[in-house]
């Protein structure tokens, strides 16, 4: 065997032609493997797969004004769904308020939610290790169903289902920041937006973060009236708030605890109802209200206030000083990279009837409106931010582990020539990572992403590869120098040696990685370490022999001068 692999490789690195094809198809193969991301993406990219979790979160809002029973009956739609669920062992809804926070709700601004058009449904689900569906599978499947049959129950309303983050937290998968001066025209910036992310596939879940502008009735007090009146205002809101949202009144005392029991009074829930969002049903509820003055008259308390339409006083967000507004989107199972790229190109082809659009950094947009000459940026954020930084942070580190290997290899061997075999013999270990992340796609029921960890995997192989091809060039030295070998014999006899070593570290490094192969974060970790090491196995014993007989080894190791 020992002999028949020398001979083989004897052969190969003599014959120009053999050379030359598997140069060829080396080089071929490399392109076609950067070319499986882009522009084919037959290998998506993405910075972290989805996890199962035990748990995940349903966000439920009504449009602004609307009351807790409305809440409470959209609310009930959706637990009826999740009822008929087998997986699912408990939830909790949370009405008029936030959950207890949780990794995902701090970054959401659950904290923030007290009010009546809100709710949360906490849903727990049996342990990952005894169902067979992950819980990104479950969401995606029970998603339509629940927004399609509970959001219709009243206008405006939004059902969004939100996983606890597989990486760092971010508010949504997509966000996109638009900040400007003018309030108005950033909440029809954004509207757009939103209506662009609407039309992306890929792209669920679509919301802005921004309070909606609804017609409201303020109560107006007569304070002239008040006074003739006998009455005071204190009285007056006294009763406003006894009635509506209900006050202390009385304590009482109890014979168990020393602490005060106070009391508490308001109308009933049916009195406090008004039947329509009409100002003479408004008038008419109020009427019914009466003060007592100090003579005991009683007065209606619509002689004493005046009920006026007005538009609602939206929340104002800043950013750093700045006006702005989020427009958010989650990803149903896909990379967000894709869509965001689909939606960025629907933006600079449709905005431009109202807008001058220009291009600032690599992704983010400067608007100005043609009219008013307002300024407008949108500037990209969430996990598509996060996938960014991290996969140039993560290039950059790439790039820097070639290089200091490179300069430690020019060191050690003083040869530019040999320490670039070294590098390329690594370099050519991308081919398996990407090719084994296109193979591990085609046997798995989800996509298989190439992630962060993966590229993590790719820099931890640069190191391994390189010392299969510093310990074949070490060898060869010393055969050509101490036995007196020819190039290609010595080419030869070194990597049939070294075949054997170089196969039991790349099967233990291979078996030790398919534990991580099957986790959901660091499963890119393994398949990376896998299919690199079997890629750099390959480029170790075939493609370094050649391009070492092709260089001038005699010169290289100061051979000519023995």
């Amino acid at each position: 065997m020992f002999k028949k692999f020398q001979d083989t490789v004897f052969e190969g690195i003599q014959n120009p032609k053999k050379r030359n094809f598997i140069l060829i198809a080396t080089f071929i193969a490399f392109v076609l493997s950067v070319l499986m991301i882009a522009p084919s993406k037959m290998v998506l990219a993405k910075m972290l797969p989805g996890k199962n979790n035990d748990t995940f979160t349903i966000y439920a809002t009504l449009s602004e004004g609307s009351s807790i029973e409305q809440t409470s009956r959209v609310s009930e739609c959706v637990a009826k769904y999740l009822k008929n669920e087998k997986e699912i062992t408990d939830f909790e809804i949370f009405l008029g308020m936030g959950a207890p926070l949780d990794f995902a709700g701090l970054i959401k601004g659950s904290h923030f939610k007290n009010s009546e058009n809100v709710s949360e449904i906490v849903v727990n689900l049996t342990k990952k290790h005894h169902r067979d569906e992950p819980s990104y599978f479950m969401v995606q499947r029970i998603r339509p169903e629940i927004q399609n049959n509970c959001t219709k129950l009243y206008e405006k309303t939004t059902i969004t289902f939100v996983e606890p983050p597989a990486g760092p937290p971010v508010l949504a998968a997509i966000v996109a920041e638009v900040y400007g001066q003018d309030s108005d025209g950033v909440r029809l910036l954004s509207n757009r937006v939103k209506e662009v992310f609407e039309k992306t596939s890929g792209l669920v879940d679509i919301e802005v973060m921004q309070d909606e502008i609804y017609d409201t009735f303020e109560v107006e007090v007569d304070s002239t009236k008040v006074s003739l009146s006998g009455v005071n205002i204190k009285q007056l809101n006294d009763v406003l708030y006894l009635a509506f949202e209900g006050m202390q009144i009385a304590v009482k005392n109890s014979s168990t605890i020393n602490d005060q029991i106070p009391i508490y009074l308001s109308l009933s829930k049916e009195s406090k109802k008004f039947s329509s969002k009409d100002i003479n049903d408004i008038k008419a509820k109020l009427s019914s209200l009466k003060l007592m003055n100090q003579m005991g008259m009683m007065t209606p308390l619509t002689e004493l206030v005046t009920i006026v339409p007005k538009k609602s006083n939206p929340m104002i967000m800043s950013k750093n000083l700045h006006k702005m507004t989020n427009v958010m989107a989650e990803t149903d199972m896909v990379s967000q990279v894709y869509p965001l790229m689909e939606a960025r190109n629907t933006i600079l082809d449709t905005f431009n009837d109202k807008y001058e659009i220009e291009k600032i950094g690599l992704f983010n947009l400067r608007l100005v409106d043609k009219a008013s000459k307002d300024v407008y940026e949108l500037i990209w954020d969430g996990e598509m931010e996060v996938t960014l930084d991290t996969f140039v942070e993560l290039g950059a580190a790439f790039i820097a582990a070639l290089v200091l290997i490179f300069l430690l290899m020019v060191i050690y061997y003083k040869s530019y020539a040999l320490s670039g075999i070294i590098l390329l013999g690594s370099f050519l270990s991308i081919i398996g990572v990407i090719v084994g992340h296109y193979i591990m796609d085609i046997f798995t029921a989800d996509t298989f992403f190439l992630t962060a960890t993966s590229l993590i995997g790719f820099i931890a192989l640069i190191g391994i590869s390189s010392r299969n091809s510093l310990l074949l060039i070490d060898f060869t030295a010393s055969l050509m120098r101490d036995s007196k070998m020819k190039k290609a014999e010595a080419i030869a006899y070194a990597t049939a040696t070294r075949a054997k070593p170089i196969f039991l570290t790349a099967a233990a490094i291979i078996l030790a990685s398919t534990l991580l192969a099957g986790d959901a974060v660091f499963g890119g970790l393994g398949v990376a370490l896998i299919f690199g090491t079997i890629a750099a196995v390959i480029a170790s014993l075939i493609i370094v022999p050649i391009l070492l007989y092709k260089s001038d080894l005699n010169r290289h190791f100061n051979l000519d001068e023995i």
